[in-house]
């Protein structure tokens, strides 16, 4: 299993049914390709360090959640062509990073060295 981390930038206008609307959608998608999603943060409404499309601000969302599936490009197009959408970022989460969060093994987060 890989473990990543997905943030979705969506329109500032969003209602809060389309955010939860939206997670649905992507949770699906996540659980068709095999995975399972771990965390779900909602940040909501943040401004933007520039103005993209002519917007000031975005309701953020960042997910985490681990998948054997090896390409991800399937599930990223409906992001890409969503309106409500204005940004969205994909990473693979490094083994070691997902294991100190908690996504790998079992589940409990590592302890800080120090």
């Amino acid at each position: 299993m890989r473990a990543y981390e997905l943030m979705i930038i969506m329109d500032a206008g969003v209602e809060e049914s389309d955010v939860a609307a939206r997670i649905e959608q992507v949770t699906e998608d996540i659980v068709a390709h095999g995975g399972e999603v771990k965390t779900e943060d909602r940040w909501g409404k943040r401004r933007f360090a520039y103005e993209i499309n002519h917007q000031q601000e975005g309701y953020y969302l960042v997910l985490e959640f681990v998948s054997g599936a090896r390409e991800m490009g399937s599930m990223e197009r409906p992001l890409r062509l969503a309106d409500d959408v204005v940004r969205h970022k994909l990473i693979r989460l490094p083994d070691n990073e997902a294991a100190r969060r908690g996504l790998l093994g079992d589940g409990a987060p590592l302890a800080a060295a120090g």
